[in-house]
Formats: structure tokens, sequence, C-alpha cells
């Protein structure tokens, strides 16, 4: 869980809060993970479910900045091509490229809500 440290959220509470968002959203967390992770790999990934969390939540940092909430820094432009170039693998429209930011948002805001409530 070290990529989620980094924004200051406390293993254990990042666990449960990922348990309880996991139990609901399986499916989107699914959905996800087949457009972001490599197919190739011989073994299945570790934790996938956490380098999907974190994922959704540079989506929501990346939405920020997008939006102007957040002023652009050095690696911006380059995660925001990153996001849009895993996303939109294999797609054939900007619909179908939305619904999965949609997605990654609306998971990290969730995710944000429910480690809160903890």
């Amino acid at each position: 869980m070290y990529a989620l440290k980094k924004e200051g959220l406390t293993e254990a509470k990042t666990q449960k809060a990922l348990g309880i968002l996991l139990t609901d959203r399986k499916n989107e967390f699914r959905e996800l993970s087949n457009m972001i992770l490599p197919k190739t790999t011989l073994e299945p990934i570790k934790n996938w479910d956490q380098f999907v969390l974190n994922f959704c939540l540079d989506v929501n940092e990346a939405f920020k900045t997008w939006s102007g909430d957040m002023p652009l820094n050095s690696n911006s432009p380059q995660k925001a091509l990153t996001i849009l170039r895993q996303l939109s693998r294999n797609k054939t429209s900007m619909i179908q490229l939305s619904h999965l930011m949609n997605i990654s948002y609306d998971l990290a805001e969730e995710f944000k809500e429910i480690y809160k409530r903890l």
C-alpha cells in the first residue's frame, strides 16, 4: 500500500475503506483494471485493487488541475497524457472514455468519503 501513503492516509484506515468500497463497487474496479493493468503478465498482479484505487486518486487529482482548482506542476502534462492513453485504449468514442473517467473520479470521491467517516 506504499503508493497510497503519499496522500497522507494511514494504512489501516485505507485498507478498511478500500474493503468497504470493494464490497459495493467491485464491478467498477474490475472494469478499470481491465483497462489499466497489463494483460501480458505471467502472474496476476498482487494488490490490483490498491493499484486501481491509486489510479482513481490520480484521476481525481488531475481533474482538479484540469478544472483550475489546483495549479499546474511539472508532472501535470505527463500525468494527463498517461491517464488518457490508459483509459482510451481500444475505445471508439469520447463517450466511452468519459464513462471510464467518471467511474475513476466517482470511486476516488467515494473512497475519500468512506475514509473520512472511519
